[in-house]
Protein backbone atom coordinates (compact mmCIF):
# COMPACT_ATOMS: atom_id res chain seq x y z
CA UNK A 1 0.00 0.00 0.00
CA UNK A 2 1.65 3.37 -1.09
CA UNK A 3 0.84 5.18 2.20
CA UNK A 4 1.15 2.19 4.70
CA UNK A 5 4.44 0.10 3.59
CA UNK A 6 4.38 -2.63 5.64
CA UNK A 7 1.02 -3.61 4.16
CA UNK A 8 0.15 -5.24 1.16
CA UNK A 9 -2.75 -6.49 -1.22
CA UNK A 10 -2.35 -9.49 -2.52
CA UNK A 11 -5.28 -10.71 -4.99
CA UNK A 12 -5.75 -14.14 -5.62
CA UNK A 13 -7.53 -16.53 -8.59
CA UNK A 14 -10.84 -17.32 -6.61
CA UNK A 15 -11.93 -16.75 -2.99
CA UNK A 16 -10.99 -20.49 -2.08
CA UNK A 17 -6.88 -19.63 -2.21
CA UNK A 18 -7.54 -16.07 -0.53
CA UNK A 19 -9.61 -17.73 2.47
CA UNK A 20 -6.47 -20.86 2.47
CA UNK A 21 -3.90 -18.10 2.60
CA UNK A 22 -5.60 -16.68 5.46
CA UNK A 23 -6.26 -19.73 7.19
CA UNK A 24 -2.45 -21.20 6.74
CA UNK A 25 -0.86 -17.58 6.84
CA UNK A 26 -2.58 -15.64 9.89
CA UNK A 27 -0.10 -15.10 12.97
CA UNK A 28 2.96 -17.10 11.45
CA UNK A 29 5.95 -15.36 12.28
CA UNK A 30 7.96 -14.02 9.53
CA UNK A 31 11.45 -11.93 9.89
CA UNK A 32 10.59 -12.07 13.61
CA UNK A 33 6.96 -10.44 13.29
CA UNK A 34 3.38 -11.94 13.03
CA UNK A 35 1.77 -11.85 9.98
CA UNK A 36 -1.66 -10.01 10.28
CA UNK A 37 -3.85 -11.60 7.60
CA UNK A 38 -7.62 -10.64 6.91
CA UNK A 39 -9.76 -10.18 3.77
CA UNK A 40 -9.76 -6.97 2.25
CA UNK A 41 -12.72 -4.31 1.41
CA UNK A 42 -11.10 -3.97 -1.92
CA UNK A 43 -12.07 -6.31 -4.88
CA UNK A 44 -8.86 -6.27 -7.01
CA UNK A 45 -5.46 -4.85 -6.93
CA UNK A 46 -5.50 -1.63 -8.87
CA UNK A 47 -2.11 -1.47 -10.79
CA UNK A 48 -0.47 1.72 -11.28
CA UNK A 49 -1.12 4.44 -14.20
CA UNK A 50 2.10 5.60 -14.54
CA UNK A 51 5.56 3.53 -14.51
CA UNK A 52 7.53 5.11 -11.68
CA UNK A 53 4.76 3.91 -9.19
CA UNK A 54 4.97 0.53 -10.60
CA UNK A 55 8.01 -0.16 -7.93
CA UNK A 56 5.50 -0.97 -5.45
CA UNK A 57 3.06 -3.01 -7.53
CA UNK A 58 3.91 -6.42 -9.10
CA UNK A 59 1.13 -8.52 -11.80
CA UNK A 60 2.13 -12.22 -11.08
CA UNK A 61 -0.60 -13.03 -13.09
CA UNK A 62 1.74 -14.63 -16.44
CA UNK A 63 4.61 -14.90 -14.46
CA UNK A 64 6.77 -17.80 -14.39
CA UNK A 65 6.91 -17.84 -10.28
CA UNK A 66 2.81 -17.87 -10.38
CA UNK A 67 2.49 -21.29 -9.37
CA UNK A 68 -1.22 -21.83 -10.01
CA UNK A 69 -1.01 -19.92 -13.65
CA UNK A 70 -2.14 -23.67 -15.33
CA UNK A 71 -5.79 -24.44 -14.60
CA UNK A 72 -6.23 -27.81 -12.75
CA UNK A 73 -2.37 -28.20 -12.43
CA UNK A 74 -1.53 -30.52 -10.21
CA UNK A 75 -0.24 -27.75 -7.66
CA UNK A 76 -3.92 -26.94 -6.65
CA UNK A 77 -3.83 -30.37 -4.81
CA UNK A 78 -0.47 -29.68 -2.72
CA UNK A 79 -0.81 -26.89 -0.66
CA UNK A 80 -0.01 -27.02 2.80
CA UNK A 81 -0.16 -24.94 5.58
CA UNK A 82 3.63 -23.32 6.73
CA UNK A 83 5.94 -26.57 8.44
CA UNK A 84 9.45 -26.54 8.92
CA UNK A 85 10.06 -29.23 6.43
CA UNK A 86 10.18 -28.25 2.41
CA UNK A 87 9.57 -30.19 -0.19
CA UNK A 88 11.88 -29.47 -3.41
CA UNK A 89 11.27 -30.29 -7.20
CA UNK A 90 12.97 -29.92 -10.21
CA UNK A 91 16.57 -30.89 -8.83
CA UNK A 92 19.02 -31.31 -11.48
CA UNK A 93 20.61 -35.01 -11.52
CA UNK A 94 24.32 -33.12 -11.03
CA UNK A 95 22.88 -31.74 -8.15
CA UNK A 96 23.82 -33.00 -5.08
CA UNK A 97 22.79 -33.44 -0.68
CA UNK A 98 25.81 -31.48 -0.24
CA UNK A 99 25.30 -28.99 -3.01
CA UNK A 100 21.51 -28.43 -1.54
CA UNK A 101 22.77 -27.73 2.20
CA UNK A 102 25.44 -25.46 1.08
CA UNK A 103 22.55 -23.37 -1.02
CA UNK A 104 20.83 -23.16 1.95
CA UNK A 105 23.99 -22.24 4.72
CA UNK A 106 25.02 -19.75 2.05
CA UNK A 107 21.37 -18.06 2.35
CA UNK A 108 22.30 -18.53 6.01
CA UNK A 109 19.74 -21.77 6.54
CA UNK A 110 20.59 -24.80 8.92
CA UNK A 111 19.48 -27.94 7.34
CA UNK A 112 18.68 -29.74 10.09
CA UNK A 113 17.19 -33.16 8.36
CA UNK A 114 17.17 -34.11 4.34
CA UNK A 115 16.07 -36.55 1.84
CA UNK A 116 15.68 -37.40 -1.00
CA UNK A 117 13.00 -39.03 -2.47
CA UNK A 118 13.06 -43.02 -3.35
CA UNK A 119 12.22 -43.04 -7.19
CA UNK A 120 14.57 -40.46 -8.19
CA UNK A 121 16.73 -37.21 -6.86
CA UNK A 122 14.77 -34.79 -9.01
CA UNK A 123 12.79 -34.34 -5.78
CA UNK A 124 13.76 -33.58 -1.91
CA UNK A 125 12.45 -32.74 1.90
CA UNK A 126 14.33 -30.21 4.09
CA UNK A 127 14.04 -30.27 7.43
CA UNK A 128 14.81 -26.52 9.00
CA UNK A 129 15.11 -25.58 12.59
CA UNK A 130 11.42 -23.80 12.83
CA UNK A 131 8.72 -22.71 10.72
CA UNK A 132 9.26 -19.43 11.10
CA UNK A 133 13.08 -20.40 9.07
CA UNK A 134 11.22 -22.87 6.96
CA UNK A 135 8.85 -19.39 5.92
CA UNK A 136 12.57 -17.58 4.98
CA UNK A 137 14.02 -20.25 2.82
CA UNK A 138 11.26 -20.58 0.70
CA UNK A 139 11.08 -16.75 0.06
CA UNK A 140 14.80 -16.87 -0.65
CA UNK A 141 15.56 -19.74 -2.31
CA UNK A 142 12.16 -20.96 -4.08
CA UNK A 143 13.12 -20.16 -7.99
CA UNK A 144 17.09 -20.46 -7.37
CA UNK A 145 18.56 -21.69 -10.68
CA UNK A 146 20.80 -25.00 -9.97
CA UNK A 147 21.81 -25.52 -13.94
CA UNK A 148 20.85 -23.73 -16.90
CA UNK A 149 17.57 -25.04 -17.64
CA UNK A 150 16.38 -25.89 -14.07
CA UNK A 151 15.20 -23.89 -11.34
CA UNK A 152 14.86 -24.75 -7.91
CA UNK A 153 10.76 -25.07 -6.88
CA UNK A 154 9.91 -25.16 -3.13
CA UNK A 155 6.83 -25.35 -1.45
CA UNK A 156 5.76 -26.53 2.26
CA UNK A 157 5.82 -30.39 2.81
CA UNK A 158 2.92 -32.58 4.31
CA UNK A 159 5.43 -35.03 5.34
CA UNK A 160 8.14 -35.44 8.04
CA UNK A 161 11.85 -36.65 7.32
Amino acid sequence: MFNKKDTALVQFTDSQQALMALQFLDRKMLWGKPLKIAVSRHNFVQLPKEEKDNRLTKDYANHLLHRFRKPNSKNYQNIYPPSHVLHLSNIPPSVSEEDVRALFAAKGFSCVGFRFMQKDNKMALVQLESVEAAMEALIALHNTQLSENSHLRISFSKSAI
